[in-house]
């Protein structure tokens, strides 16, 4: 895990700046605190920074950016390849040879036998850039599910890209105006959908993408990897429902396995849920004993939402060191403007992951591993149960749209009321699968936004985001209403939130999170059941568990990663979680300069923070 930072003048040297490439690297120094490079091309036109947090091959050969033995190639790569030593094997014996044992020397060998189609043969969590001194081209590429962040700007003929916008704005070089997609993007999600990011100057490099800058400038990004026509192509396959949870147990163990590829000790973020408690187990069984953490939360002590006992009780089972931490709400008023700094692009999630990485540092991982991602596959939300019953109550809608939005003009100012504001929208949307989906995830409907935003913005903003339009597509990838509904949780949800938000959470206490169950191979073994509609399910992970953790687990209701943000925000009873997040969406917003109340200004984060202390936001 790392930081990765490029500027490349590809009309004229000039383009290239070596100050602001070393702004931009060391913008990143906690994603990389162990080591630091910089290379500038010998043409004068091109450089690369680097910062490293050490897992492979902790030795001086690690260093990067790294050069092939020849100086044709040099990369500077953010991730891990957890198929690197099989590949490197695959290389020497077609007479490549090595200098190190890390995973990106071998990438520069791949890149040097198959160009731009290395991808294809990579299993792992990646954000790269290649220079080729030959050709003078630059080749980038990011992983099939957008586990490591890439972005970029294109400026009069300079090319730069970092794995924060935070480094990519130190760059100088890009068009710095507010994107109105941005910005409506976050207050109906909850995120930034890419490739938007709060500035129209800076895109983000879709997953499973990759691109090419040259001399004749920024080529369209190319796809070589799509969860959605992965699941499309896997209808064609014949599925033996009894072999279900075979495949599923193969797969996670063969996963796990992969993901414990470190030259660092490993260890596991434990809640009381499956997922986590699953992988846990798939460990313990490889032969290895993982240290385990587990959060807890004063407020929550005794309730549904306390995972602690649970996870204790998992933890002693499997007999590994475990630890439990608990968290105040001191503690996080005291952490609120360090979260607001190194949350790189506004989201109203990621506090969770923050505070258990800051707990994890202190007890001494660099490496973890998460359950994240087995909801999106598993059907482990609510929406895989409330789309459906929306499309069924409302697809009738569908005839007439001008009764739908007539309906929710007229009602909405009552409803909103009494309940939530978006039964006021439930026939508007709710007759199609993409706006039922809007229905169950989104925090504000686009008609709300105009109460604190300037409506020509939300309209501009609204148009360009084409939020429900790519959400059809999305779905129509798939015959089955579950499959629908996993690729948007996976390739929506988890892509532009979760999994963003783990990086940039973990990144600020410099600790790698690793998520197997977001793996390629898992998803290709599973994708022949969800496309037929007869999936596995949260119960069949159980099955992946020895009887006396299965006990303990898998009647537990859900509770989530749950955090208290009302009360230590608000000071309030924790009585609306809507309400909650909504206000957490604009403390959030105004940190980030986005104003409000259609007519305040930017606000510096010691203000927000300063506010959302005395309860006056």
């Amino acid at each position: 895990m790392c930081g990765i930072a490029g500027m490349f003048g590809y009309r004229s040297p000039s383009g290239f700046d070596r100050d602001r490439l070393e702004q931009m690297t060391d913008q990143m120094a906690l994603r990389g605190p162990d080591d630091r490079g910089i290379w500038v091309g010998s043409k004068g036109n091109i450089g690369f920074g680097h910062r490293r947090l050490s897992i492979i091959d902790l030795s001086e050969l690690g260093h990067q950016p790294m050069h092939w033995a020849d100086g044709r190639y040099t990369i500077t790569f953010n991730g891990e390849i957890y198929n690197y030593q099989e590949l490197r094997e695959e290389l020497i014996g077609q007479g490549r040879q090595f200098r190190s044992h890390s995973d990106t020397e071998v990438l520069l060998a791949l890149f040097g036998r198959d160009g731009e189609h290395m991808c294809d043969r990579l299993r792992g969590m990646y954000a790269f850039a290649v220079y080729d001194e030959v050709t003078g081209a630059v080749f980038l590429a990011r992983d099939p599910y957008g586990i490591k962040p890439l972005y970029y700007a294109d400026h009069h003929g300079t090319f730069s890209f970092a794995s924060t916008v935070r480094a990519v704005q130190c760059s100088k070089t890009y068009d710095d105006t507010m994107d109105p997609a941005g910005i409506v993007s976050f207050f109906v999600w909850g995120f930034v959908a890419g490739p938007n990011t709060l500035y129209k100057g800076i895109k983000e490099l879709p997953a499973g993408h990759s691109m090419v800058v040259d001399s004749a400038g920024v080529h369209k990004p190319r796809r070589f990897f799509s969860l959605a026509d992965t699941l499309a192509h896997a209808a064609e396959a014949d599925v033996n429902q009894e072999s279900m949870v075979e495949a599923l147990k193969h797969a996670i163990s063969d996963s796990v396995r992969a993901h414990m590829v470190a030259d660092v000790p490993v260890g596991l973020y434990l809640s009381a849920g499956v997922d986590s408690t699953c992988l846990a187990s798939s460990v313990v069984r490889q032969g290895l004993k993982p240290a385990t953490l587990t959060l807890g939360f004063e407020e929550f002590r005794g309730t549904e939402n306390d995972e602690v006992v649970a996870a204790e009780q998992v933890a002693a089972c499997l007999g590994v060191e475990h630890k439990t931490m608990w968290v105040s709400r001191d503690e996080f008023s005291h952490d609120l403007a360090d979260i607001l700094i190194n949350m790189d692009q506004p989201s109203v999630d990621g506090v969770n992951t923050y505070l258990v990485s800051k707990y994890a540092r202190q007890a001494g991982f660099t490496v973890a591993l998460s359950g994240l991602g087995g909801d999106e596959i598993l059907g482990g939300y609510s929406s895989f149960n409330d789309v459906p019953k929306i499309l069924n109550r409302t697809r009738w809608a569908a005839k007439t749209p001008w009764l739908g939005r007539g309906v929710r003009k007229v009602a909405g100012p009552v409803v909103s009321r009494f309940t939530s504001p978006k039964f006021a929208g439930l026939l508007e949307y709710g007759s199609t699968v993409g706006g039922a989906y809007m229905l169950r995830r989104s925090h504000f409907l686009p008609h709300e936004l105009s109460e604190f935003l300037d409506p020509k913005l939300v309209v501009e903003g609204w148009n360009s985001l084409q939020s429900l339009q790519k959400l059809e597509a999305l779905a129509g990838k798939s015959d089955s209403l579950y499959g629908k509904v996993a690729l948007m949780e996976a390739q929506w949800y988890m892509q532009s939130q979760l999994l963003r938000d783990s990086d940039w959470a973990g990144m600020a206490h410099s600790i790698e999170l690793r998520v197997p169950l977001v793996d390629i191979e898992v998803f290709k073994a599973l994708a022949p059941f969800i496309a037929k509609g007869v999936p596995p399910r949260k119960k069949d992970l159980g099955e992946c568990l020895d009887p006396a953790i299965k006990s303990l687990i898998v009647n537990r209701p859900k509770t989530g990663f749950s955090v208290p943000i009302r009360r230590w925000l608000m000071q309030e009873d924790e009585a609306n979680n809507e309400r909650s997040v909504r206000s957490f969406a604009k403390l959030v917003a105004r940190s980030f300069g986005i104003p409000v109340d259609k007519k305040s200004g930017s606000h510096t984060v010691s203000e927000v923070v300063a506010e959302a202390r005395s309860g006056t936001l």
